[in-house]
């Protein structure tokens, strides 16, 4: 009897404790009240596709840019031309429209405006102190090479030709040359000898964010495959990922990605792992893309982005919440039951062959005769020569199905002058 008393007292309190946790839960929910304002920083295709996720749930989304008309201001509720490097603009610009929520898309920003403005009490995604971290491959780096004990490729610091010299020495060619600070591969060489190091010294430096005097010398990694692992970190819930997507890049730019990757269970885990130690140290809440390089089955990690990743835009094909949804839900609070890689799905760059003033495009019709095939262009008003303009997105019964159909699609759009 004693028994069945002490287990009648157990049910009612675990009544009890999940009633209040329902009722908390449904607090929490309620608390998300919208129309939320979101101000984008950074407007290209990422933005754009953030913007249409906002949209669908009722946000509002003030789109900044250097340039007008840029792809996101063209679905956005306003636009804002401002140069988001300068600090009083950045902060005038915030402090004016009061956005709920300061989401920066791009890495040319002036980080320590947005620390400023993160400690007058504006959310900024995920932190100041990440976007400022990860925008900087030293620091970057030094964080998960260094405090975290992460495995990463062989790197050095070199100030000078001089010391450039050293430094290649060291690592042992071929080497990589990058700036400091800079994004989609910019100013970044490939080193076979000591000749070349003059010129990769002065690529980087020129090409580099801001005014650089240090550059990154890597090992060159003979590796089999490169993976992104979408991590989010939601407020009130547990970090969750995304299936593994595998990716090209060409001079450090994202050609083509798929999804999923297949991998052993151990690698994902490892991928797992380093991913949650490295976003719980850079904190806040939202989607973060961390990049991987795969050698002789050897889990090495390569940096991340605190925000959509390029090689990303496969998920608007093959899961049923896109990184740009899933971003979002994590930035509001919102509920993520469930991420599911629907098909096999693969996605290839639309490319411009030449600097073009005002684009328009051809070959819409056939590269849509591909099954299960969607085309997104961008909305860039002009290109240079090797600009990502649109990407071809496909689903296939297996990837190399998915990738082919992408391919193909992408090699029927030709970016030419509007007429």
């Amino acid at each position: 009897m004693q028994s069945l008393t002490l287990i009648k007292w157990y049910i009612k309190l675990f009544d009890r404790v999940l009633i209040h946790e329902i009722i908390d839960t449904q607090k929490n929910l309620l608390m998300t009240i919208f129309p939320k304002t979101l101000m984008i920083l950074g407007s290209g295709e990422l933005g754009k596709e953030l913007t249409i996720s906002a949209k669908k749930i009722g946000c509002k989304v003030i789109a900044c840019d250097k340039y007008q008309g840029a792809p996101a201001m063209q679905v956005a509720d306003l636009g804002v031309v401002l140069d988001m490097n300068n600090p009083n603009e950045l902060k005038n610009v915030i402090r004016t429209y009061q956005p709920d929520f300061v989401i920066p898309e791009i890495e040319a920003l002036a980080v320590e405006a947005l620390k400023e403005i993160e400690h007058e009490g504006f959310n900024v995604i995920p932190t100041a102190r990440a976007t400022s971290i990860t925008m900087n491959r030293d620091q970057i780096r030094n964080l998960a090479s260094g405090k975290l004990g992460i495995k990463t490729a062989k790197f050095a610091y070199a100030g000078s030709k001089e010391e450039l010299g050293k430094v290649a020495e060291g690592i042992k060619y071929p080497l990589l040359v990058k700036p400091v600070m800079s994004s989609s591969g910019k100013g970044q060489s490939l080193i076979t000898n000591k000749e070349n190091l003059s010129k990769a010294w002065g690529l980087a430096i020129e090409q580099a964010r801001g005014k650089s005097t240090q550059v990154i010398v890597e090992e060159f990694l003979d590796f089999e495959l490169e993976i992104t692992l979408l991590t989010i970190k939601q407020a009130n819930g547990k970090t969750i990922f995304c299936p593994p997507i595998g990716h090209e890049q060409k001079n450090g730019d994202y050609q083509s990605s798929w999804q999923p990757q297949e991998l052993k269970i151990k690698q994902i885990e490892e991928m797992k792992t380093i991913s949650k130690k490295i976003t719980d140290e850079l904190g806040g809440q939202g989607l973060y893309g961390v990049e991987f390089f795969i050698r002789n089955e050897e889990v090495i990690f390569s940096e991340l982005s605190p925000r959509p990743h390029d090689t990303g835009l496969v998920t608007l094909i093959s899961q049923n919440l896109s990184e740009f949804e899933l971003h979002l839900r994590a930035i509001l609070g919102l509920p993520i039951p469930e991420i599911t890689c629907e098909s096999h799905s693969a996605s290839k760059v639309i490319l411009s062959t030449s600097k073009i003033k005002k684009v328009a495009y051809k070959g819409l019709e056939k590269a849509l005769t591909n099954e299960n095939t969607q085309v997104l262009i961008f909305g860039k008003p002009n290109a240079t020569k090797g600009r990502r303009m649109g990407v071809a997105l496909s689903k296939g019964m297996n990837l190399k199905e998915a990738k082919e159909k992408a391919d193909r699609a992408s090699r029927s759009i030709t970016v030419i002058e509007h007429t």
